[in-house]
C-alpha cells in the first residue's frame, strides 16, 4: 500500500488585488493530507493550469463564475496521479483532470474527475490545446462565430492559449486569410512561420490597432475573435465586413483597471453593417467535446496542429506564473508542472 503524504501546500488568496495583483495577495498554505472518504479520491497534482479568467475571480463581484474565497484554496484546472481511491470508477495510478488546481494534493469526489491517458496525448496538453482553451477556440470559431470556408479572420491575443488554435483551426478549416495580432516580434515570427497565420502585426508598435488591422487585412474580415477588448475590439469593428460576426472570448487589457473601461467608440457600425457580436462561455459547449477531441486529437497526431506550452516548474512558482502570464510572457498555454 501506498504510504500517503501527511500534508501538501496550497495556495490561498488572502486579499483582494486593487488593480494589478501582488504577490502580497497570496499565500502558500500547509494543510493535511487525510484518506479520502466514501466516494472521494486523492489526487497528486503533476501540472496545474493559470488563466486569464481567474483573475476575474479574485475580485468579489457577482458573476458568471463564483469569485475565490479569502483564506482558502484557490481552485482551477489541474491533471494529476490517483494515490487513493475510495470508489469503485478510480484506480490508483489513473490520472485525471479536475478543477482543484493551485495545490499539490487534491482529495475531490470522483464525479468531479476525468479519466486522461497519459498514452493518446501528454498529460499537459488536458489543460491546454486538448482542454478547456482548445475547447473555447473550438467552439468559439465555429459555432459562436459560425465560420465558413472563405472568410477571412482576425485573432487578437493570437499567441495565447486560445488564440494560437483559433487561427490554425481557421487556415484547417479554409480561412482565405487569417491575421493574429501579438505583442512582441518574437511572437509575430511564430504566427507566421510556424502557425500559418497569413499576416501578423505587433500591437504595441506606434501605429494604431486599427490601422496596423487595415494594412493587414484592406478587404475586410469576416470573423474577429476577441481576446483582449479596448482598441482592438474598436478596431475589429471598423474592419468587419457586413454581416461579420466577432466572438468575445476574453478583455485581458481590462481585467486589472480599477476604473471601468471605455466601450468602442463605433458601436453605430454594428448597425450600419448588421454586425453580431456574441460572448462565449466555453461551459455552454460541452456536448462539442467528443467531436473537439476527436477532429483536434487527428489534427496534432498528424501535425497539422501545433501548439506551444510554457512551463514553469514548482508550486512555489505558481504566482509567479499566473502574473507572467497576465502580462503575457507565455507563449501558448501557461502551465506549471510539479514534476513526476
Amino acid at each position: 500500500m501506498t504510504t500517503l503524504p501527511t500534508s501538501g501546500r496550497a495556495w490561498h488568496l488572502v486579499r483582494r488585488p486593487n488593480g494589478w495583483p501582488v504577490p502580497e495577495d497570496f499565500a502558500l498554505v500547509e494543510s493535511p493530507v487525510t484518506e479520502p472518504g466514501a466516494g472521494r479520491i486523492l489526487v497528486r497534482n503533476l501540472h496545474l493550469s493559470v488563466d486569464p479568467y481567474m483573475r476575474g475571480r479574485m475580485n468579489d463581484v457577482k458573476s458568471y463564475i463564483p469569485a475565490f474565497e479569502l483564506d482558502k484554496p484557490m481552485t482551477g484546472g489541474a491533471v494529476g496521479e490517483v494515490i487513493a481511491s475510495n470508489d469503485e470508477r478510480f484506480a490508483v495510478g489513473d490520472h485525471v483532470l479536475h478543477d482543484l488546481g493551485w495545490r499539490e494534493y487534491a482529495d475531490l469526489k470522483a464525479d468531479h474527475a476525468t479519466r486522461v491517458s497519459a498514452e493518446l496525448a501528454p498529460l499537459s496538453t488536458y489543460l491546454g490545446v486538448l482542454g478547456m482553451p482548445g475547447l473555447t477556440a473550438y467552439a468559439g470559431l465555429f459555432e459562436v462565430a459560425s465560420f465558413k470556408e472563405g472568410d477571412t479572420v482576425f485573432v487578437s491575443g493570437a499567441a495565447g492559449a486560445v488564440g494560437s488554435q483559433v487561427g490554425q483551426m481557421a487556415k484547417l478549416r479554409g480561412a482565405k486569410r487569417v491575421i493574429g495580432s501579438a505583442g512582441n516580434a518574437d511572437k509575430i515570427k511564430l504566427l507566421t512561420e510556424e502557425y500559418g497565420f497569413d499576416a501578423a502585426f505587433n500591437y504595441k508598435d506606434e501605429a494604431p490597432v486599427a490601422q496596423q488591422l487595415r494594412e493587414a487585412a484592406p478587404e475586410g474580415i469576416d470573423v474577429y475573435f476577441d481576446n483582449v477588448g479596448g482598441e482592438h475590439l474598436e478596431a475589429a469593428i471598423s474592419s468587419l465586413n457586413v454581416h461579420g460576426r466577432a466572438t468575445l472570448c476574453g478583455a485581458i487589457s481590462g481585467y486589472n483597471e480599477t476604473e471601468p473601461v471605455p466601450g468602442p467608440r463605433n458601436m453605430m457600425a454594428i448597425i450600419g453593417k448588421r454586425l453580431r457580436l456574441t460572448g462565449i462561455l466555453v461551459g455552454d459547449h460541452a456536448a462539442l467535446q467528443p467531436q473537439f477531441v476527436e477532429e483536434v486529437s487527428g489534427w496534432i497526431r498528424s501535425g497539422e496542429l501545433k501548439y506551444n506550452e510554457t512551463v514553469v516548474e514548482g508550486i512555489e512558482r505558481n504566482v509567479d506564473a499566473f502574473l507572467g502570464m497576465l502580462r503575457g510572457e507565455n507563449t501558448g498555454k501557461m502551465i506549471v508542472s510539479l514534476g513526476k
